[in-house]
């Protein structure tokens, strides 16, 4: 049986495992490897801090999270894809509460800034 995300490693785990599938990910891969470029450990650790807070209400992360993202060329398909990369992560990471709580809040998160990207645009 899988363990749910209970600690920092495993907020490490879900965090690498999904970026090492961003960045194989024909539809995704560019988009973050040209803006992150070799800033790939920085990345990581903002996202460590950033799911720690919100998972684990350990209040790591300070900072705006859709401000880096309001100027990105994306759409619907760039946030299916985002979404499908995260919870198969999660699926085969992890079960339970917590893991559940994640896939729902990259699901609104993902809503949230396609939603904002959009209004922006236009």
């Amino acid at each position: 049986m899988k363990k749910d995300i209970s600690n920092i490693e495993d907020v490490k785990l879900l965090v690498n495992d999904f970026y090492d599938r961003v960045r194989k990910d024909d539809l995704l891969k560019d988009i973050f490897n040209n803006i992150i470029q070799d800033r790939w450990p920085i990345h990581l650790e903002k996202m460590y801090t950033f799911w720690e807070t919100v998972l684990l209400d350990n209040h790591t992360y300070y900072g705006s999270p859709f401000a880096p993202h309001a100027k990105l060329q994306v759409s619907k398909e760039h946030f299916d894809r985002w979404k499908s990369l995260f919870f198969a992560t999660i699926e085969e990471n992890f079960s339970g509460k917590k893991a559940d709580e994640a896939k729902w809040r990259a699901e609104k998160m993902a809503e949230m800034f396609l939603y904002k990207i959009e209004y922006l645009r236009s």
